[in-house]
């Protein structure tokens, strides 16, 4: 789902760029901003580049149920679903300073506009996910240093948000219940 999620904002924040600029040429990928030989990779050249930077595990569990009925009525206990939240680094890496500004504000309106994308908003997203949640991240001067630094990477201008609640489900049975198909409504006095 990590990946389905990111790959999702990434196309749906690329079609708000290519109509708001009336683009022929994607704007936006998924990519880290280092290789692992250090290098910038050449596809990140003039885009906006989405990057997964951390996977935080959400600890709330009002969604913790094990049995989930199956066709035949029965019930199979499967372990809950993990729910998580992912932080993405959102930056602009244009040759002309003016166009990353221009390309950063245009990803800033988008998340404000779309402070949550789902079925509701948006027919192509993707099997297994109901909603995504965007809220933005702030960061001071010295985390945002020590991000890019740990990144090994030279800071270009760029937003955090945190995407709220990627629900991750196996359903795996551990074992199974049956269904209960007659009540005996009888009262003993």
């Amino acid at each position: 789902m990590i990946n389905e999620a990111l790959q999702f904002t990434c196309d749906t924040l690329d079609q708000f760029l290519r109509n708001r600029f009336g683009l022929d040429e994607s704007k936006v990928i998924k990519n880290t901003l280092i290789d692992s030989n250090g290098s910038i990779p050449v596809v990140n050249q003039n885009k906006i580049v989405i990057s997964l930077i951390n996977v935080e595990k959400e600890t709330t569990k009002p969604f913790n149920v094990r049995n989930h009925q199956l066709s035949n009525g029965s019930y199979a206990n499967v372990n809950p679903a993990e729910r998580f939240n992912l932080d993405v680094l959102i930056s602009a890496n244009f040759d002309d300073y003016s166009e990353t500004l221009k390309f950063l504000n245009a990803v800033i309106l988008f998340f404000q506009v779309n402070a949550v994308l789902s079925a509701n908003s948006s027919s192509s997203i993707p099997k297994g996910l109901n909603k995504l949640e965007f809220d933005i991240e702030k960061l001071n001067y010295q985390e945002m240093n020590n991000l890019w630094s740990a990144m090994g990477a030279k800071y270009q201008p760029s937003v955090i948000y945190k995407m709220r609640l990627i629900t991750i489900q196996g359903f795996e049975a551990d074992g199974f219940v049956g269904a209960v198909s007659v009540m005996d409504n009888q009262v003993t006095q």
